[in-house]
């Protein structure tokens, strides 16, 4: 399974997994201290797990089928029910639960607010040390992610200056007023907005009247990395002396096949 993370919790190692951007965490881990997956089954069928487990549903998962709910909840405290993730599941298209086959990385697994509630029907101090790493792993990613976003914002800045400088030095000639040399700087900004987004920033206001930045502020993580690549080499196009048009043209083909590149890069999808 991709994108598998592993916290120990006195001493258990616990599997984390993404699941639509959301991660999950694996009960059967959780449990192997304690006993064994027969502890997720009693867990299962008690009353007030399928009452939480049906309220969760509800708030987030708007397939999921409460009739089915309501027949689990009323089957509830008989000798003769029983509930297992998969029935759950497929009974009531729950997302909150994912169940997988296999003998390795396999198992139940369940998203990280269920998870928490089953920490506490196992123990209140495993649950407490459950989050305490869970949020430990949190706070780790967001300290690579803002890294990673800092160099990239770094590499922006040089490569914005290496795009203005070019265009000073071909583009403007030292008569021009203060207020020319803009319009012709926000000319070539426009023409890397076109190159990558197909619009003009003045496009993308008037398609976009309610939200307060512009166009490149709403852009993708990868669509930023694009932009940087594409001012550095509009840089050296406009060192060659090419058309406007001709640059358009090359920038346009070297950002589809950058875009395609990236979203295809599962490396660039972890920094997300």
């Amino acid at each position: 399974m991709p994108n598998n993370k592993v916290i120990m919790v006195k001493e258990t190692p616990v599997t984390i997994i993404e699941v639509k951007e959301q991660d999950y965490i694996s009960l059967t881990d959780m449990v192997r201290s304690f006993g064994d997956e027969s502890i997720i089954y009693n867990w299962l069928r008690n009353r007030n797990t399928i009452e939480f487990l049906g309220i969760w549903e509800q708030i987030y998962n708007p397939d999921f089928k409460p009739i089915e709910f309501d027949r689990f909840k009323n089957q509830a405290g008989l000798n003769s029910f029983t509930l297992s993730a998969k029935k759950w599941i497929d009974a009531t298209n729950a997302i909150g639960l994912v169940s997988k086959a296999g003998r390795y990385g396999g198992g139940t697994f369940a998203h990280k607010d269920i998870a928490f509630e089953f920490g506490s029907w196992l123990s209140p101090e495993f649950k407490l040390y459950l989050i305490k790493e869970f949020q430990r792993l949190k706070d780790e990613e967001n300290k690579t992610h803002q890294l990673e976003w800092n160099l990239q914002r770094t590499l922006s800045k040089i490569n914005y200056r290496i795009h203005t400088d070019a265009i000073k030095e071909t583009l403007i000639p030292p008569q021009l007023t203060r207020q020319q040399t803009g319009t012709i700087y926000a000319s070539e900004a426009d023409l890397l907005n076109m190159a990558l987004f197909g619009k003009t920033a003045t496009e993308w206001r008037k398609e976009n009247p309610g939200k307060s930045g512009n166009i490149r502020d709403e852009a993708s993580l990868e669509q930023l990395v694009v932009l940087s690549n594409l001012e550095s080499i509009n840089a050296v196009l406009l060192r060659q002396e090419l058309s406007q048009s001709q640059r358009l043209q090359q920038l346009n083909e070297i950002a589809i096949s950058q875009m395609k590149s990236l979203l295809a890069n599962n490396a660039l999808k972890k920094l997300k």
